[in-house]
């Protein structure tokens, strides 16, 4: 029979109750809304899966029907009346069990004892079966993530839905026919030799063990392990912001999922999901260090994790916490405040990155902090602040749903941010939307994509302002908007006229027409959304890239309205957080200016101490300061600048001149090597503390275990240092802190610590006590001091340093999906440095014949500053003339290969343009 979706509320009998369906509600949702259990294999209740009936597991029976009903995929019509455990339903998943039985191991040999599946053979009564069992396949373990165990698998397709429709990956199928009918990865490879990303979403959706994580099992396959405790948490990697269950056993961490958060909806990517094992790396510091006082220093020496006995000697806290702040305490008072410097971490909690910037501005008695803000957003969030009043995104990457057009310029979601891929993949197989991908690189998003504009590296600009050229020219502007929310735009009217796409069209390398097309397309759709990663900010010309996305959406008004606005994609789990709480050289927390008189006498009532009326110096001038010997010390929290800084050989260089150098970190990076006092702190997973995500979200992350020895709470060790500076603290917990903040920090407003250990998550700013917080902003107008958004022009800028004939190629760098930032966390997981275990440059083909190169072979690649060696990757999504390099790799350290010019307004390096070459090596360098 014909059955249709209800659009409206529907009354029926549900075992002899009359309940009312919601519109869209199944019977299985009524039910298990009103807690009748109902059993369910093939369905799974989570965002983003549809039903698909197939297991036959939750049959139930309607009066007046001749056959029994999946009420997975049944909705109710007015007046049905349907029984959920009739005899003749329950003989009917009787039976469906039965059959499942006879091809599964028996449950004491199952390689999941307690899954889902067998949980509810034993409450329908089934344990054995009478029926013959098919030849059972054997085992794929090719994947040093996920074992493939398909003698569990009931062909429910659960699998299949989660990778193709919800991750939008589709690696898995189902192939074969009959009772030979199989799931298959790709073209039936082995899953270790697929295009898996190791998501695991198939993992987490597998009822019955087929799919499990391979650390969970025995040499039998057979898992042994379940969690003592669960505790929800937010993922320590990208700033998706993904929550997540972990699964506790005697204070180790042995599993993770994903929880039901607003940014994920219980997906996660293969860090989220695998790459938790680095807590519990046995390199982990775990007693304070101090320098021997006849060890060398020197950026060349020392690697991470190699015996450093040789340069260091363990200490009493007391001892260590003594040296360190005495340290700090002479160059201050001998110097002056300005000699010091500190670099705070966005890995760190809202609360850590509060206290340590405060720490510097009161301790030390200077602007001079900094953190990695500055070395991949601080392009957009000057030119945010100067266009519409704020640096935070101005919609969720979730509003992709909403959109009609949706640009994703500079960035490679499906790498840095895979979660937010899916949604970015599942808006995009809408027809009644389009994808535009603008990057000089190819990359997985494009398959998904109307169209994929590949322009010329640098050339941002040039084709920006041609489509800000289009729709100027051709009126597609939004004039309304224009004149009761702008500024600026005669002058942008002005200057837009030297940017004709037909005179841009060679120097950014797309068509006049397709330029007109996309601009077109953006300006007309009902809801324009702009996606933009580093690719976008990381230029001498960063700032400017950001001024023109922002004057197209201003001009346009894309923006302000479900569906439309700007979002840079964050890179660092707590980067939007860390800005919010301070920790920048020129704005106190929530974004108010040193340099303003009023903000910063009410920052000294509050703080109860005279502050530094100058901005401080950011990343990169704070290590050439040290090299011109005006800073002298250092307190470096949870940072790598030996590792993420541009043109390394000089940060390296300016870390072992320093007279003091604190490092305060969980592994013995390449920073620490340079220090001369090593605080062990705590883990993502160790501690308490809220962390903001690139959605404005703030979340609640908790304590899932233990540190390590003696390795203590990061806000603890900042307040013991704190005291030792002269500071009166006496913060108890990082509620405390919280607390404070939200005194200074409107952002926010109704958000409070008992909320959040509640609800998990709200989203500044919050308007009440009680509501989920604003998801789209700007729709009264902008937080300037006029009230509109600020139009500005912006001029064509070659990028520092060009191909010549020395140097012909063009270098940029990166994050890999398996390794995440400096990686300090990520190489030190099992899983994902085996996934991706050695350093790699990636090379168009056409460029590898000419340089006579293969697949594997090594090569050197040299910049103006400095040469690297490591092995060829081919890569066709890597235009001919360029090079990608990783920047996670300290054995073949892409920045030192970097340029360090600034952009001259947000003061970020250009790592996304250098000038390179490559020479092919006779042998392997050691």
């Amino acid at each position: 029979m014909s059955v249709t979706a209800n659009t409206k509320p529907v009354s029926f009998t549900l075992n002899g109750n009359e309940v009312t369906a919601q519109p869209g509600e199944s019977i299985w949702q009524v039910a298990d809304r009103l807690g009748t259990e109902i059993p369910h294999l093939c369905y799974q209740p989570e965002p983003g899966y549809r039903a698909d009936g197939n297991c036959r597991a939750c049959m139930v029976e309607i009066e007046g029907e001749r056959t029994l009903a999946a009420s997975c995929i049944r909705q109710p019509a007015e007046g049905m009346v349907v029984n959920t455990a009739t005899e003749r339903a329950k003989k009917a998943r009787e039976m469906v069990f039965e059959l499942l039985v006879a091809d599964q191991p028996a449950r004491e040999e199952a390689h999941e004892p307690d899954s889902k599946f067998w949980n509810w053979a034993s409450d329908i009564g089934v344990t054995s079966s009478r029926f013959p069992a098919h030849e059972r396949p054997v085992a794929d373990l090719s994947h040093t993530a996920i074992a493939v165990n398909l003698d569990a698998c009931i062909n429910c397709n659960l699998c299949v839905r989660a990778c193709r429709e919800v991750q939008v990956n589709d690696v898995i199928g189902m192939a074969f026919r009959g009772s030979k009918s199989s799931v298959v990865f790709d073209f039936n490879a082995d899953m270790g030799d697929s295009t898996c990303v190791a998501c695991g979403e198939c993992v987490q959706a597998c009822p019955t063990g087929a799919l499990m994580e391979s650390s969970l099992l025995n040499d039998a396959g057979v898992r042994e392990d379940y969690a003592d405790e669960i505790v929800n948490s937010v993922c320590p990697f990208c700033g998706v912001g993904c929550q997540t269950e972990v699964h506790v056993k005697d204070d180790k961490i042995i599993k993770i999922d994903g929880a039901e958060g607003p940014a994920n909806e219980k997906r996660l990517c293969v860090k989220g999901r695998f790459g938790f094992d680095y807590i519990h790396n046995p390199n982990r510091l775990k007693k304070p260090l101090i320098r021997r006082d006849d060890a060398p220093r020197g950026w060349d020496i020392g690697v991470p994790d190699n015996d450093f006995s040789a340069y260091f000697r363990e200490a009493t806290w007391e001892e260590a916490l003594e040296r360190a702040a005495s340290g700090l305490n002479k160059i201050r008072d001998e110097k002056g405040p300005k000699a010091l410097a500190g670099f705070g971490s966005a890995k760190g909690s809202n609360e850590e990155a509060y206290l340590f910037q405060k720490l510097v501005r009161t301790g030390f008695g200077s602007n001079n902090v900094d953190h990695c803000t500055r070395l991949c957003h601080a392009s957009s969030v000057a030119a945010l602040m100067e266009g519409v009043g704020s640096g935070a995104v101005s919609a969720p990457f979730t509003s992709v749903a909403d959109a009609e057009c949706i640009i994703i310029i500079g960035c490679r979601p499906g790498w840095n941010h895979p979660v937010a891929a899916t949604y970015i993949k599942q808006a995009a197989k809408d027809p009644n939307k389009h994808l535009i991908v603008m990057d000089p690189r190819g990359q997985n998003l494009v398959r998904y994509a109307d169209n994929h504009l590949q322009f010329k590296p640098g050339r941002d600009v040039a084709m920006l302002n041609a489509m800000i050229y289009t729709i100027i020219e051709e009126k597609l502007y939004d004039l309304q908007y224009v004149q009761a929310n702008t500024e600026g735009f005669e002058e942008l009217k002005e200057n837009i006229k030297d940017f004709a796409p037909e005179d841009m069209a060679e120097i950014c390398g797309i068509d006049a027409q397709t330029l007109r097309e996309t601009a077109r397309l953006y300006a007309t759709s009902e809801a324009s959304l702009i996606l933009w990663g580093m690719g976008v900010s990381q230029h001498t010309h960063g700032t400017d890239n950001v001024r023109s996305l922002i004057a197209m959406s201003l001009i346009t008004g894309q923006i302000g309205r479900p569906g439309t606005g700007l979002h840079p994609l964050r890179g660092q789990n707590n980067v939007q957080g860390a800005s919010d709480a301070g920790l920048i050289p020129m704005l106190y927390p929530d974004y108010q200016s040193v340099e303003n008189e009023e903000i910063r006498s009410r920052m000294e009532d509050f703080w109860g101490m005279e502050l530094d009326k100058k901005k401080g110096l950011t990343v990169v001038e704070i290590m050439d300061a040290i090299h011109d010997g005006s800073i002298t010390g250092m307190f470096i929290q949870g940072e790598n600048p030996a590792m993420s800084d541009p043109d390394q050989q000089h940060a390296r260089e300016a870390l072992s001149k320093l007279d003091h150098l604190v490092v305060q970190d969980i592994f013995m990076t390449e920073t620490a090597w340079h220090a001369d006092v090593i605080l062990p702190s705590s883990a993502h997973a160790e501690k308490d503390g809220t962390f903001t995500n690139t959605n404005r979200q703030v979340q609640m992350g908790r304590a899932a275990v233990s540190p390590p020895g003696d390795a203590r709470q990061d806000w603890e060790l900042i307040q013991e240092i704190a005291k030792r500076m002269g500071l009166d603290w006496s913060y108890t917990h990082p509620r405390d802190v919280f607390n404070e903040m939200a005194q200074v920090m409107p952002s926010l407003n109704n958000i409070t610590w008992e909320r959040l250990s509640r609800e998990n998550v709200v989203t500044y700013p919050c308007s009440s006590e009680d509501g989920p917080g604003t998801e789209i902003l700007f729709a009264q107008g902008f937080p300037t001091t006029s009230g509109r958004g600020k139009l500005v022009s912006t001029a064509l800028i070659d990028p520092a340093e060009l191909p010549d004939k020395e140097f012909p190629l063009v270098l940029t760098t990166g994050r890999l999906l398996e390794h995440w930032h400096t990686g300090a966390m990520t190489r030190r997981s099992e899983v994902l440095d085996n996934l991706e275990p050695e350093a790699v440059v990636f090379i168009n083909r056409l460029d590898m014949k000419k340089l006579g190169l293969e697949a594997g072979d090594w090569v050197s690649v040299s910049t103006r500053r400095g040469t690297v060696s490591l092995k060829v990757r081919q890569d066709r999504e890597v235009p001919e003339g360029m090079i990608f390099m990783p920047f996670c790799f300290s054995e073949a350290a892409a920045n030192m290969l970097t340029n360090p010019q600034l952009d001259p307004f947000g003061k970020i390096p250009e790592f996304k343009y250098s000038a390179a070459k490559i020479e092919p090596l006779a042998v392997a360098a050691e």
